[in-house]
This record gives structure tokens, sequence and C-alpha cells, in this order.
């Protein structure tokens, strides 16, 4: 089971992070290469505007192409089956990484676009089809601290691009094109490592109705001796779901079945993109300065952020002891804390020597806290809430909803800053607060649990208390 996550993981959430870290290093870099390309190309100068606008696709597309993954994530999933999703996409990722990667030597940065674009779709079918994969392969009492494997290759992703993106390794001038296509290692290593495990066994019994291979699966998977109770638990799942075929994603909204598990999936992920962590990670580099930390020693520092985010997802696959409902609500609370405390220390940062160092302790706070509930456990619930039928549309729903929140977020974060400066925190603290109150009042705890189990304490919800 825990190599069967790390397979899945190095191909799947390690590269979303990956590819959101590594495009900060070269920044500069990439400014220089389409200003020189401009001019060898059109024998004039790119203006300011111009270099603007081009910088800003290169960044955002990425979301773009993310959102069309997330789209087409739960297609193939049906299609080609969890375990093919995966290995397929590899091939999106490789031909990204060979695009990025010959985008300088010749000198078009249309390739640079079109790879952004491509490693986008790659990271939005991993979103979507990792934690799918890895919530069906799981066993019941096992199925939240493996989850968390989701989590945890996505704050890797983000450290080892922090890290790789040091000037010292391949954030240098000379190095960024290779920092870019460096995506195709982990996208080789899946491709490597993953056809050693089986399928969903869940995919292979409710979806292909193959009891045989479905069984074989799950010997893999837990073992010989304790795959039976599994077994049962998957036919009694099938036997409910009475031959009914996977669902499009429109076909949730006019499911009164499901009505309140999709507005939950939908209000956790928003919370999640909307929480304030990107407003965290904005105001990093400003609080290290008033810390009195050096410029040049600031993205070293930055790195301790990665490391947070990597330690906070590893102790959450002990914390899943105490239940998915508590993380998830202790973590938005605390946010909400963290953006109260930040908020005065920033607004007050030039009256006392330690008040950088508090706001400094903030961030560090506020990110052990998201990485503590939101961070991890979102992915974790929203295969939980769902059965076999429901469960890929969900994710894509789901993923949609990210990805539309996270471009939105992109675009709207500069002016919330520019207008109401360090004061955002406290639309930040609100969104907190109210998501929190929204999982203590809505979700039941999901541990230890069976889908159907969750099911029928979604049906009291659904349709009434006397359902």
């Amino acid at each position: 089971l825990f190599l069967a996550v790390c397979a899945v993981g190095i191909g799947g959430t390690f590269q979303y992070g990956y590819n959101v870290s590594i495009i900060n290093a070269p920044t500069q870099h990439i400014h220089k290469f389409l200003n020189e390309t401009w001019s060898s190309r059109y024998h004039k100068e790119l203006n300011a505007d111009l270099l603007t606008f081009l910088w800003s696709v290169i960044a955002s597309i990425f979301s773009l192409g993310g959102l069309c993954g997330a789209l087409i994530g739960g297609s193939m999933a049906i299609r080609l089956g969890r375990k093919g999703a995966l290995l397929m996409n590899n091939i999106i990722a490789i031909l990204a990484s060979i695009l990025m990667g010959i985008s300088f030597p010749t000198g078009l940065f249309e390739l640079l676009i079109a790879g952004r674009f491509l490693i986008g779709i790659n990271s939005g079918i991993g979103l979507c089809v990792q934690p799918l994969y890895i919530g069906e392969f799981a066993p019941k009492h096992l199925r939240g601290g493996l989850a968390m494997g989701t989590s945890i290759f996505l704050t890797g992703g983000i450290l080892t691009g922090q890290v790789i993106g040091l000037r010292e390794l391949l954030g240098g001038e000379k190095h960024w094109p290779l920092l870019l296509s460096s995506s195709c290692i982990p996208a080789l290593a899946q491709l490597l490592f993953l056809p050693w495990f089986p399928e969903s066994p869940r995919y292979l019994l409710i979806d292909r109705g193959d009891e045989l291979s479905c069984a074989k699966a799950l010997k893999r998977f837990h073992g010989s001796s304790e795959y039976r109770r599994e077994m049962e638990d998957i036919q009694r799942e099938c036997f409910a779901l009475d031959g009914e075929k996977p669902k499009k994603p429109w076909q949730l909204f006019t499911d009164p079945g499901v009505r309140w598990q999709l507005i939950t999936v939908i209000v956790m992920t928003m919370g999640q993109q909307l929480s304030g962590i990107n407003a965290i990670y904005f105001y990093a580099t400003y609080v290290f300065q008033q810390a009195g930390i050096m410029a040049e020693k600031i993205p070293y520092v930055t790195l301790g952020t990665g490391v947070c985010e990597c330690l906070t997802a590893l102790s959450c696959v002990r914390s899943n002891r105490v239940g998915r409902r508590c993380l998830i609500i202790g973590g938005y609370l605390l946010m909400t804390l963290w953006c109260t405390v930040l908020t005065f220390s920033l607004t007050y940062q030039e009256l006392y020597s330690w008040v950088p160092y508090m706001s400094m302790t903030c961030v560090f706070a506020f990110i052990l806290s998201f990485g503590l509930g939101p961070g991890g456990i979102t992915n974790t619930l929203t295969a939980e809430l769902f059965v076999q039928s429901s469960r890929p549309a969900a994710y894509m729903i789901a993923g949609t909803v990210s990805w539309v929140s996270f471009f939105t977020v992109g675009m709207l974060f500069p002016f919330i800053v520019n207008g109401l400066k360090q004061y955002c925190f406290v639309v930040f603290l609100l969104e907190c607060f109210f998501v929190a109150a929204f999982i203590f009042l809505i979700i039941p705890e999901t541990k230890n649990k069976s889908f159907l189990e969750i099911k029928k304490e979604f049906h009291k919800l659904n349709f009434g208390r006397n359902a």
C-alpha cells in the first residue's frame, strides 16, 4: 500500500506542486528571453505592457490547462481505468517538458506557453485521478492516512521545486530551460513504477464486473488473509448500485440523493482556495524583510514555508486518528485566529521591534494550520462522500471549482491587496470562520465508515430526518 501511494503520487499531485513552485525562480530570465526573442524577430524593443501581458499568459495558462485537465480527468478514469488514466497522463507531461525545454534554443516563446498549458492539463488530471485511485484501493481503517499521500506529494513537489529552483542549482540564467523541462523526471518515474501495481479493485468489480481481477488486486493491496472483508464491502456497494452506470457531472446537479454531498464539496473546495494561503505567501517576503532578513537570503528562508507544509502533511497521517471532521474544523478555526493576529501585527509592524517576529510566526503558524486540515483533508472527504457511480463526476466538479477559484484568486488578489492592504486578512478570516461553521453544522464524521454508511448519513439531510 505504501509503495502504491508513492508510485501514484510521484506522477500525480507531486507534478502539480512542483510546477506551481518552479515557475517563480526563473522569472527574470524568462523576461530577458522574451525581450531578446522579440528584438531578434521584429527588430524592435518589446514594450513593458506587452512584456507584462506575455509573462501573465505564461504564468496563468497553467490554470487554464488545469481546468481542462479537471474536466477530462473523470472521463479518462472511467474509460481507461484509474491506473490507465495516470499512465496516459505522463505522456502529456513528457510532451510538455520537451516543448518547454526547446523553447529557448529555438527562440520560440510560444512553445513555452504551449508547454505550460500542457503541464497544466497534466496537473489537472493528476489532482482528479490520484485521490480517486488511492481512495478506492485503501482499506477502510487506513483510508484517511493513505489519502494524505495526495497532500504529502503535493507539498513535497512544492518544496522540491523551491530547492531545485535555487540559483546554485537550476534557477540560474543558463539552466532555467532545464528547470522547466525537469518535470519529465517524475513522469518517467511513474511510467517505470506504476505498471507493477493493480488497477483499482472497486473499478474492476463495480465498473468492469471482473470479480476475479478484483480479488487478485485486493490480495496484492491488502494481503491474502485480510482482503475478504474489503471484498464483501465492495460487493455490498455493487449490489446497492444495481448496475448503475457512472454519472456525468451535470447529472449530479439534478440528483437529490447527492445534493448536500455536492454542496459540501463545492464549499470545501472554494474554501481551500479562498482561505488566504495565497495571501500568506504573497506577504511572506515583506514580513521576512521587516524582520531584518537580507533580500538575498529570503529564498532560503522561504524554503522553511515548504518544509512547514511537508511536516504538517506528514503529521496529519498520524492525526487522522482524531477524525476528518475535527481536523478540518480545527484547521479553519486556527487559520481564523492567525489571520486576526497577523492583521494586528502588520498594522503595528513599525511600532515595536518584536512585532515583525510575531508576523513571521503567524506566517508559519497559518501554513501549519492550513496543512493540518484544509490542505490535506479536502481531497479525502471528496472520495468518501460519494459512491462509485458518482465519484469520478464529483472529482470533475471539485477540480473545476478548484481551478476556477485558483484563477479567480490570481486575477482579483492583487486588487484586494492594493485596496485593503493588510486588512485583506479580515476577508480571509471571515471566509475561514464561515467554512468551519458550515462543516460543523453539516458534515458527519466519515472515519472508519464504508461509502454506503456515509451515504446513509447524508440521506437524512437530503430527504429529511424521517426518510
